[in-house]
């Protein structure tokens, strides 16, 4: 059996950046990973699909190509050499992780890990075991797959399954107008499959600013997204052109029929994949249950990351692992969940952080809101990127800002001055006070707050 001082059982963004952060500071280091180094993110999720996501931009920048005074005769998207780009950039950034880690103190071991006690760890079909003082749970989340009639039909994708897809589907439905299920329609719609999207709620993206939620969805529709909100998918069945979908939406029951459907109905932790009973870890269905400090029921077992269901975001589990790092030096932080910049790479692009005016009004806040467009920034005409919108919401008495929600181009970049000064309370007066360069797109948040 070998000891370390801590084991960190899985190696997405949460689990190999505290694995370096704990070496570097000397500690002896255990990383267990079952899969491929850098996790869901880096393999099948947030890397890949910005990838596509810049394949789908540039093919619509040349659909205005005429107005830069510059002819295109033709712009047929090669879906090999799309995905050939998506695996070469993914296996750069691998290669990377492999070299980060490979440093003294941490030691990457390959394999299944499983609880042998509260405080060891062994590894499937091996007599490997391994024990240390702290263990950090960070495996992460899976697929959520709804659970209907004909879902497992041959045509049917997830959101892992799509990534390496060797055609262009002339038609696609996504079930699911969240993050996942929008970046996919954005992404496809660009590529020449017609796309409908179908959500079950009121609005798509629920949880973002519902103003900001409904012009993203005019905008979609313009580019010839189809969005169907407030329908439930009741099942699906193969027919001669293709497979039909069938939902429930204001009394009826529709269909809409496609070549592919993708189910993008979210994730969901991945808590079968260890033996969390057998030490009497406490979780459901959300994920495991934690207290402030991220460590379980169990003392000197944490959890971190999509795992503990607080926020399925890479760099909030960067963030968890940071606070029960300095936990575990004697150095107590904590991590800001409610002031966690969150983005959507549609085209164009969604940002926000904090409230929303949904929650002030929901709180009975008394606030300002302050706006400005992308129409009327210089960069942005420039770009012929005018399509956009900066929503700023300060508290009315202190003029403390308390959420910012925006979209439009580099709207994921543009966010992080905001986050900034939400971490040290920022006021709109400390923003007013802040010189921006000219001519920026980042001038849309000084003009929204003048």
């Amino acid at each position: 059996m070998i000891h370390a001082n801590l084991i960190i059982i899985g190696a997405g963004p949460g689990g190999y950046e505290t694995a370096i952060s704990a070496a570097k500071k000397g500690l002896q280091v255990i990383l267990i990973e079952a899969q491929k180094t850098g996790g869901t993110c880096l393999n099948e999720g947030c890397i890949p699909t910005k990838c596509l996501h810049k394949n789908a931009e540039f093919l619509l920048e040349l659909g205005y190509a005429d107005k830069l005074g510059v002819t295109v005769s033709a712009s047929h998207p090669d879906i090999h050499q799309v995905m050939n780009r998506k695996n070469e950039i993914v296996s750069t950034l691998s290669q990377g992780v492999k070299t980060l880690i490979n440093i003294p103190g941490l030691n990457l071991v390959r394999g299944k890990a499983y609880f042998v006690d509260k405080h060891v760890v062994g590894i499937e079909n091996t007599t490997e075991q391994y024990t240390a003082e702290n263990i950090i749970i960070a495996i992460g989340s899976i697929t959520r797959i709804l659970q209907i009639k004909g879902i497992d039909l041959p045509g049917v994708l997830t959101s892992t399954s799509i990534l390496n897809i060797d055609y262009i589907p002339q038609s696609l439905c996504v079930i699911g107008g969240g993050v996942i299920g929008l970046e996919f329609a954005s992404i496809f719609s660009a590529l020449g499959s017609h796309v409908t999207v179908i959500e079950f709620c009121k609005e798509i993206l629920p949880n973002l600013d519902s103003e900001i939620a409904k012009r993203l969805r005019m905008t979609l529709k313009q580019r010839g997204i189809n969005v169907i909100t407030q329908a439930g998918v009741t099942s699906l069945s193969q027919e001669e052109g293709g497979l039909s979908v069938s939902y429930e939406c204001k009394g009826k029951t529709l269909q809409c029929l496609a070549q592919n459907v993708l189910c993008a109905i979210g994730r969901q932790a991945n808590v079968k994949a260890l033996n969390l009973s057998d030490i009497g870890i406490e979780y459901n269905e959300k994920g495991i249950t934690v207290d402030e400090h991220l460590q379980t029921n169990v003392k000197g077992v944490f959890a971190i990351g999509d795992i503990n269901g607080k926020c399925q975001l890479a760099h909030a589990a960067v963030a968890q692992g940071t606070v029960v790092l300095d936990y575990l030096l004697n150095q107590k932080t904590t991590v800001h969940l409610d002031l966690m910049p969150s983005v959507v790479f549609t085209i164009p692009e969604v940002a926000s952080i904090g409230m929303s005016e949904d929650l002030c009004k929901k709180n009975n806040l008394s606030y300002n809101i302050h706006k400005s467009f992308y129409r009327a920034n210089g960069k942005a005409l420039a770009m012929n990127a005018t399509d956009g919108i900066v929503k700023i919401i300060s508290d009315s008495a202190t003029g403390k800002i308390l959420g910012c929600h925006m979209y439009g181009a580099h709207a994921s970049d543009i966010i992080q001055e905001i986050v900034s000064l939400m971490y040290f309370s920022g006021t709109i007066n400390d923003l007013r006070s802040i010189i921006h360069s000219h001519p920026t797109l980042s001038e849309t948040i000084l003009e929204a707050v003048k």
